[in-house]
């Protein structure tokens, strides 16, 4: 029987796993979610000895049950093949007492390459079943990493056009030079004068727009998302921490009948949720570490029950964390007042018109499986430069947020269990603020002597999606207001 998805705030809808990825954001604003959380029925021995792609497609098929074994299989066959640097896809790093889950092997290095190098096969896929006709434009705002994702995986596939908002000073010299150099006919990147709250916010309100999704059809368009928002971005996620535990099981690392903790530097919430899912599936994770930076509206939401985005907007060096909206928190909303879309709504408005909301008690009762906490500028930039010291290995800024609360953790609970530590992002994507982590006096330098000094000292060579931007033409200048980001849309498609 197919797993059918509902909206967030009204779960009367129903939809298939295709129909969710191919609208992206439910008509109603709300996030789609499963009607249920299955089961694994693979045990954690069987799932040792498999490949990435074959985990991938035993936890995938649970979620996506309108697919058949042949599409699901292409999807994942075509996604994680040698666009990755390892044939493992995802690697883990033991480093001063915590296993990293390396995860920015893919194209972009970032984590985001995971589920962004299978989203434009399920995407084209979903077409084809539900027999669409009209292009498919995904329409995206990014805090850094989703944005080179999403146009990578997406650039040249036939029937789609991607259109990507990014606040103009608020990511990486990196990450925006990874964008704009993108090439690919239908893809169109635009810098916002504003945050990436504001982008984010200016794409739910074109997806929400009834007048103009008729314009867009007219013109044989329609919206999709490559955010998180989408299910077919978080469902490919809960594979990469199902894959951890069975290789550390398969390796003796995780013994019978033990649980292990997982640290996730979290921006959006997506990252998070995905191991919060796997939980769900049955893998033997205990509790679930969000790790803010000092945007840390999750920390106070997980310390005090109430969401409040009424605050000062920092930037930090960990860019794509500098969020004060975290969507898929909905979804996890949603869940724990017992699938109550109305109740669900109610919290969203509040949040939309007053910009917080307070959960009541027994939902706060309902996130135990979560500890938050949040890594200061100064802490962050000690963690890189103390374990590179102790253990020579380098970590992004990302990385370096979360691993400074594991050890707040640790020394608050005295919890020592085994524990995985996401590395959401190379640090050769952050290489101006690794590197003066780790001696002041590189602050002078350029960002490319940076790049290859970073790979002198991390004994680690510089990865290709840095060597092709090193002399890459810049093809995207675009930039503009917030209020102005339909217009952009409308100039692109020329509607």
């Amino acid at each position: 029987m197919d797993l059918l998805y509902s909206s967030t705030r009204n779960n009367k809808v129903k939809v298939t796993a295709s129909q969710a990825i191919l609208k992206g954001l439910a008509d109603d604003g709300g996030l789609f979610v499963p009607d249920e959380l299955p089961k694994l029925k693979v045990s954690l021995a069987e799932l040792g000895k498999m490949s990435y792609q074959e985990v991938a497609y035993e936890v995938m098929k649970l979620f996506l049950t309108d697919f058949t074994e042949e599409e699901l299989k292409y999807c994942i066959s075509n996604a994680y093949d040698e666009k990755f640097d390892t044939k493992n896809i995802a690697e883990l790093k033991e480093a001063d007492g915590a296993y990293f889950l390396e995860l920015f092997h893919g194209k972009t290095i970032a984590f985001k390459d995971m589920a962004l190098s299978i989203l434009p096969y399920l995407l084209t896929t979903s077409a084809k079943k539900n027999e669409v006709k009209n292009d498919i434009v995904i329409l995206t705002a990014t805090s850094g990493d989703t944005g080179k994702a999403a146009l990578a995986g997406f650039a040249d596939v036939k029937g789609t056009k991607i259109i990507v908002f990014y606040p103009k000073d608020g990511v990486s010299p990196i990450q925006e030079k990874q964008m704009l150099t993108q090439k690919g006919d239908n893809t169109h990147v635009v810098g916002i004068y504003g945050n990436f709250d504001q982008a984010q916010t200016g794409v739910k309100k074109m997806f929400a727009d009834r007048e103009l999704e008729k314009e867009l059809d007219a013109a044989g368009y329609q919206f999709s998302s490559a955010n998180s928002i989408n299910i077919g971005r978080l469902v490919p996620q809960i594979v990469y921490y199902v894959y951890s535990a069975a290789r550390l099981y398969h390796d003796g690392a995780l013994k019978d009948g033990e649980t292990m903790n997982v640290v996730v530097p979290t921006g959006n919430f997506g990252n998070i949720l995905a191991a919060y899912y796997a939980k769900n599936l049955g893998m033997p994770i205990d509790k679930l570490i969000c790790a803010s930076n000092e945007n840390k509206v999750l920390f106070d939401f997980f310390s005090n029950g109430t969401y409040d985005k009424n605050r000062e907007f920092i930037l930090t060096t960990s860019p794509s964390m500098d969020i004060l909206i975290s969507s898929n928190l909905e979804r996890l909303i949603y869940r724990i007042c017992g699938n109550d879309s109305e109740k669900s709504a109610s919290f969203m408005k509040e949040l939309s018109t007053d910009g917080n909301y307070t959960i009541t008690e027994e939902m706060k009762a309902q996130l135990s499986d979560f500890y938050g906490n949040f890594a200061t500028e100064e802490e962050t930039s000690k963690c890189i430069y103390d374990l590179y010291n102790k253990t020579g290995y380098v970590i992004d800024t990302h990385t370096a947020v979360a691993a400074d609360v594991y050890k707040k953790y640790v020394k608050e609970t005295k919890d020592n269990k085994l524990t995985v530590v996401a590395s959401t992002a190379s640090p050769f994507k952050f290489t101006r603020s690794v590197m003066n982590a780790i001696d002041a006096k590189y602050n002078s330098w350029d960002d490319f002597d940076l790049v290859d000094e970073l790979s002198k000292i991390a004994k680690v060579q510089v990865p290709d999606a840095i060597e092709e931007i090193r002399n890459a033409q810049i093809v995207h200048d675009t930039q503009c207001d917030p209020d102005k980001m339909e217009d952009a849309v409308k100039a692109f498609l020329n509607i």
